[in-house]
């Protein structure tokens, strides 16, 4: 919005010159980080208050630990309050013209959506468990679906005109055509490598994707400030593929595939960031308010559209690694129980507690270690998927 007034402004008088700085991302990246992070600051305890006065607190499920039960009624949907800054400041700072920015956007709130009646279920309703998955899934496919659509031809393309004209002409082939070498699977640390996935092939990898770090950032969302300072690290990271995919000088010189618009994702990214760091103000231990899943279904949902925008689904991993290993630690817990239980008659376990922070809490580490050294192994992942950007 305002680098369209900015433009405008440079059109009436030469003495609005100065204006032309809005046309440089890197300082709107940093306006927006700047604008997120005040947005959330001053208007938290104005949030967590109303929170508060609709008495929408947490409710503690009974298999819980036992440490987290004086936690119960403390106001959680606080993922309202990322959301805000980032729209405020994505739609103030960001090209509105841009096709990235707005299916980003649509993938965050719609799943943030999903979240809120996930969480309404669960305060108004009293029911622990809120949506229930297959519900839950179901809504998140349809979303991922439409976004994977979407970008499996926009990707190629700079206008939505031409997105139709190849989505129709792809329809009318018998679903059969060839995507660019840059819509392909690209390995990191490896010059020049992308292996071809074809049309249906990148919609389940974008589906998987998208749908897959939605869950596991909802998952890691366990303890207090867990999850939001390894999806702002992650996100920042995001940010600098993003700057460097939208430019043709620097990914040419990196070896990355040339993206044009990706690059306005970088505003996106600074305005994620800031709004986390505001919210990591109150969440931090003892938490005055929870993300809930309005934020954590919305925050995964984001990192996994941008980076499969900016081509880096396999550095994602790598960079999340944390949202992994605490969605694998899930997946293997259940897994085994039920096996086993088929087996042997009685369900066994893998961990003490799933997901792994609870593992580890109940090894003896307090919550606060358990949080700080996630973001100490989280930053060296960011390091290590940074690294990609030069060792090809």
């Amino acid at each position: 919005m305002l680098i369209t007034l900015a433009q405008w402004l440079q059109t009436l008088s030469p003495e609005f010159g100065f204006f032309r700085v809005f046309q440089y991302i890197t300082f709107r990246a940093v306006m927006a980080a700047l604008t997120a992070l005040l947005i959330g600051l001053f208007a938290g305890p104005a949030v967590i208050r109303h929170l508060v006065a609709l008495k929408i607190g947490q409710p503690i499920r009974e298999y819980a630990m036992q440490s987290h039960m004086v936690k119960s009624g403390t106001p959680t949907m606080g993922g309202v309050l990322i959301l805000i800054g980032i729209g405020t400041s994505t739609l103030l700072w960001a090209d509105l013209t841009n096709r990235f920015v707005w299916i980003v956007m649509l993938v965050t709130f719609g799943f943030g959506a999903i979240g809120w009646v996930d969480d309404w279920r669960k305060v108004v309703r009293k029911d622990p468990e809120g949506m229930r998955s297959r519900e839950k899934y179901m809504w998140q496919s349809l979303i991922g679906l439409v976004a994977a659509l979407y970008l499996v031809f926009s990707i190629s393309e700079s206008s939505n005109m031409r997105v139709l004209e190849l989505f129709y002409s792809w329809m009318q082939s018998g679903f059969d055509v060839n995507l660019p070498p840059k819509a392909g699977l690209l390995l990191p640390f490896i010059k020049e490598v992308s292996y071809p996935l074809g049309v249906f092939g990148f919609v389940i990898m974008t589906y998987l994707v998208i749908v897959g770090s939605s869950n596991a950032v909802n998952l890691t969302d366990g303890l207090d400030g867990l999850a939001i300072m390894p999806v702002v690290m992650v996100g920042s990271a995001l940010g600098v593929f993003a700057y460097v995919t939208g430019s043709s000088v620097y990914s040419k010189y990196l070896i990355f595939p040339y993206i044009p618009g990706s690059g306005e994702l970088m505003i996106f990214c600074a305005a994620m960031a800031g709004a986390g760091l505001a919210f990591l103000w109150f969440n931090t231990h003892p938490a005055q308010v929870f993300m809930g899943d309005v934020g954590a279904l919305a925050l995964g949902g984001a990192l996994g559209t941008i980076a499969v925008i900016v081509r880096q689904e396999i550095v994602l991993a790598i960079m999340g690694g944390i949202f992994v290993v605490e969605a694998l630690s899930v997946m293997l817990q259940v897994g085994y129980f039920k096996y086993t239980k088929k087996k042997y008659g009685e369900g066994r376990r893998i961990l003490k507690m799933a997901p792994l922070h609870h593992h580890f809490e109940k090894s003896g580490w307090t919550e606060t270690q358990v949080v700080v050294r996630f973001w100490i192994i989280t930053m060296l992942l960011c390091l290590v998927g940074m690294s990609t950007l030069k060792l090809r």
